[in-house]
């Protein structure tokens, strides 16, 4: 068969050039019908490496897998996963929100400003974005919907908090960026921490300027809810100890130097165990469910990262690193337009592939040329985060809304969804923007 494969396609006599426009094409041809990214990319790299090395370069794709999976940062991400799985299912959460809605008190949108805070809070927990969004669309968007909120912002609230995963350390997609581009993770995760505020305090302002000018968008708690006595207010702050802790163990751990990455989540996933024993809600279904979703969710990782780790490496072995670098560094136009024709492209990526599948195709060939460009691979990984960012919210694929959707009211279509996430797009655009044109916003804490 690769013997056939190697004669009858014979793919190396096209080129390079015209190789890679076969080589995208047959991705996106093969994607329309149907077939998962991770098949996608693992035949059309077989078919390459078989159509232009020949039958005896097997050893090429068995090398990449091999490299990919014994990659000792990847064990962080089941960890992190473990972790929110847990948290899905504890009621952790659910009392973290319960205790941020005493305190919302009556300002106008301020039940969707606490909601906020508290997917900020969660995404520093843990990192992972889908979960975080259906216990948004659980807890949070019922509460704004019974109070009276404009759908839009109860509905854009819960999607974009959830969304802050991606860019709130310890976020997944910062840790697949550092193992692709080969910079420090824990760099990345200092260097998001400003970004991440100034994009969650950028849907703050949003929210309470819109209910300012129009209380009716966002009627605060009624004063039967909101004249709670303080002390049954500190006596509900007994709940945000706990989360608290596990999250100054991680973070801090890491920040200061006293653990890695793959270390601070072992941590972590020791640190909820033990609050959930603490608050007696340990069960063998819990830890049977939540082992169960982190080995979906990790199985979907890690055979998109090896389809397109193998398809990127043949890819790089064809020349074709070589040449994309090549083609656009021979443009002729200045560093700053090819940054922000990556950013385009990556945007453009993120309507229809998964953020895994784009990092796994495109950092290998985009980090390297930002390098040879002067700029710092870590900027470039904070404006990569923001770009997925955007991709979890956008149409038509957008799977922030899928998110919601499964657990919003039967009256809140997907076009509802979409529309609502407008406004929350354009400030992500906006902030993309503001740390293209001032990297040090970023990079200042390293």
């Amino acid at each position: 068969m690769a013997e056939f494969l190697h004669e009858f396609l014979n793919l190396k006599a096209l080129g390079i050039e015209t190789g890679t426009y076969v080589l995208i094409g047959s991705i996106f041809l093969l994607l329309l019908t149907g077939l998962p990214l991770a098949f996608v990319t693992g035949l059309v790299a077989l078919i390459f490496t078989f159509g232009w090395f020949g039958p005896m370069a097997l050893p090429l794709v068995t090398a990449r897998i091999y490299g990919f999976v014994v990659e000792y940062s990847l064990v962080a991400v089941p960890m992190f996963v473990f972790m929110a799985s847990l948290l899905d299912r504890s009621g952790i959460a659910k009392d973290l929100f319960n205790t941020m809605r005493l305190f919302a008190g009556r300002i106008p949108g301020g039940v969707a400003v606490q909601t906020l805070f508290v997917a900020f809070f969660l995404a520093a927990m843990s990192g992972i974005i889908g979960g975080e969004i259906v216990l948004l669309g659980i807890l949070a968007l019922p509460q704004m919907l019974r109070l009276g909120y404009n759908r839009n912002i109860a509905i854009g609230v819960c999607c974009a908090g959830g969304a802050l995963g991606t860019m709130v350390p310890p976020s997944i997609v910062l840790i697949i960026y550092g193992l692709m581009a080969s910079v420090s993770i824990a760099d990345l995760f200092v260097a998001a921490v400003t970004p991440a505020t100034i994009l969650m305090l950028s849907y703050v302002a949003y929210v309470l300027i819109r209910c300012h000018l129009n209380p009716d968008l966002g009627p605060g708690l009624p004063p039967e809810e909101a004249n709670q006595p303080w002390s049954v207010k500190l006596k509900a702050m007994k709940s945000v100890i706990l989360p608290v802790m596990v999250a100054m163990m991680v973070l801090g751990s890491i920040y200061g130097g006293i653990a890695s990455v793959t270390e601070a989540a072992a941590m972590g996933v020791f640190g909820v165990l033990i609050s959930i024993i603490i608050r007696r809600e340990f069960t063998f279904d819990l830890i049977n469910k939540a082992v169960v979703q982190t080995m979906n969710t990790c199985g979907m990782i890690v055979w998109i990262g090896i389809g397109a780790a193998t398809l990127v490496g043949v890819y790089n072995l064809m020349g074709g690193t070589r040449f994309v670098s090549a083609a656009i560094l021979g443009m002729g136009t200045s560093p700053e337009v090819i940054i922000l024709a990556m950013m385009g492209i990556l945007l453009i990526l993120g309507l229809f592939l998964d953020w895994i599948g784009i990092a796994m195709l495109c950092l290998p060939i985009f980090v390297p040329i930002v390098v040879q460009l002067g700029y710092s691979p870590i900027w470039f990984g904070i404006l990569f985060c923001v770009n997925m960012q955007v991709s979890f919210l956008s149409p038509p694929f957008g799977p922030a809304a899928f998110y919601l959707k499964g657990v919003a009211p039967p009256d809140i279509s997907l076009k509802d969804i979409y529309m609502a996430l407008i406004p929350f797009i354009c400030i992500q655009l906006c902030v993309l923007a503001l740390l293209l044109f001032f990297p040090q916003i970023s990079m200042w804490m390293l």
